[in-house]
């Protein structure tokens, strides 16, 4: 008797990623936001010059942080800390703020070319840059993507905006509250396309024909 594999509807799904280590939300977030609070706190104190110096070195311990706990380092945050240290490094080099200030657009905008570019070639990057577990449908991850990308593209226009029409503590006050709940905002605004997309676990698929 031939074996039959039997045929399934279920939608086909973007190729798997192995799941990072699992880390705390809340310490996700401790580490995501302590050094931009470290960052406002010393600009208030000192200035933008000691608080760039502050939030160089507070990526940096951010990440070894994660590595310690996790032994993993998450893609967004590695790429942030290395673009903050460089254009950090220029600040300090030129004795010149202009380049911290470009630091948020030209991330956000190299963020969300990364992703409009790869899948414009087939490459669902999105998982990896988010670091991500979900498993969604190829069509959920494309709409996904694409959303992402533009997201990026409107913070780096806004960072722009705001550098350049207001204060430095304005700006500093903004990287340091605003960017991050813009952001929760956004992510959480996309968890209905999540559901509606998302892949069900075999055991989630036959309790639904009960």
């Amino acid at each position: 008797m031939n074996d039959v594999t039997p045929a399934t509807d279920q939608p086909a799904a973007a190729p798997a990623r192995t799941p990072a280590a699992a880390q705390n939300p809340s310490l996700k977030l401790l580490l995501e936001m302590g050094p931009l609070v470290l960052f406002f706190i010393t600009n208030w104190k000192f200035g933008i010059f000691p608080a760039t110096a502050v939030l160089m070195g507070g990526v940096v311990v951010a990440l070894i942080a994660s590595w310690v706990l996790t032994k993993h380092l998450p893609i967004m945050p590695l790429v942030t800390a290395v673009a903050v240290v460089f254009f950090g490094g220029l600040t300090f080099i030129f004795q010149d703020d202009l380049f911290i200030k470009l630091k948020p657009t030209i991330v956000n905008t190299i963020f969300g070319t990364a992703l409009l570019g790869a899948l414009a070639f087939g490459k669902p990057l999105l998982p990896v840059l988010l670091d991500s577990v979900l498993q969604l449908t190829e069509e959920g991850w494309r709409k996904l993507t694409v959303r992402w990308g533009v997201f990026f593209y409107l913070l780096a226009i806004v960072n722009e905006v705001v550098w350049r029409t207001q204060t430095t503590d304005f700006w500093v006050s903004f990287k340091a509250f605003g960017i991050m709940p813009l952001t929760i905002v956004f992510a959480l605004s996309q968890v209905p396309l999540i559901l509606r997309y998302e892949l069900k676990k075999p055991a989630d698929v036959d309790r639904d024909h009960w």
